[in-house]
């Protein structure tokens, strides 16, 4: 948990070094999510092709919708 302290000195700072902390936060934060995708490893990816029942799902709710809209 953050503490009040921290905060309250994060408050305190200027513009420019709010700017600046926020791109170490933001560049820790992207080197952390590049090690969630490991090489050499298979990852499954969902396709809409042949979704049939999918396409068929969204279709009612766009009617379903227009008829809301024209009612």
């Amino acid at each position: 948990m953050v503490s009040s302290e921290l905060i309250s000195t994060l408050k305190g700072l200027n513009r420019s070094d709010k700017f600046y902390i926020m791109q170490i936060l933001i560049s820790e934060l992207a080197q952390q999510e590049t090690n969630l995708i490991k090489p050499d490893q298979a990852y499954p990816v969902w396709s809409p092709y042949d979704a049939v029942e999918a396409a068929d799902t969204m279709l009612k709710v766009l009617q379903a919708g227009q008829a809301q809209d024209h009612a």
